[in-house]
């Protein structure tokens, strides 16, 4: 499948595993990864972030698998509410650093390419999360207010 903004096409990129059940070497069991979850989540971390330490420290290569939910749903589950998609933050957080550097360097063409790719995905995931009900029906991309949600 080609690539949505450049000429390129591949598949490289990091595979999850076809098979659905979790491994014999998991040493911990579906409930210690819940409250694992549920205590990085109260310190303020992102599903991300708990995710990478739940690989990297404990060994525990998918919670889908091995809890059978996600760790979104793990932490709504629990009463700790992420306000916006994190996918949409981060994006939010690449065009504000853009149009901070377009202040900065006014002939920087490619930059102000990309920052008009970004912006699309900025508002496809909108009208996705917006479709789904994560985020309100009026709720609009403006990069002044973005730049207030992401500090």
């Amino acid at each position: 499948m080609a690539r949505m903004h450049s000429k390129k096409k591949g598949k490289s990129g990091s595979k999850r595993p076809s098979v659905k059940i979790s491994p014999e070497w998991v040493e911990y069991s579906a409930h210690e990864v819940e409250e694992l979850i549920v205590k990085m989540g109260k310190e303020g971390k992102g599903p991300t972030m708990i995710g990478q330490i739940l690989r990297d420290t404990y060994g525990v290569p998918s919670v889908q698998n091995l809890c059978g939910k996600s760790i979104t749903q793990i932490l709504e589950k629990n009463g700790i509410k992420i306000d916006y998609p994190e996918d949409l933050l981060n994006l939010i957080k690449r065009a504000v650093n853009m149009r901070e550097h377009l202040r900065k360097n006014r002939a920087d063409k490619h930059n102000r390419t990309k920052l008009i790719h970004v912006e699309s995905k900025i508002g496809r995931l909108v009208k996705y999360y917006t479709s789904i009900g994560r985020l309100p029906p009026d709720w609009k991309y403006d990069p002044e207010t973005a730049a207030l949600l992401v500090k």
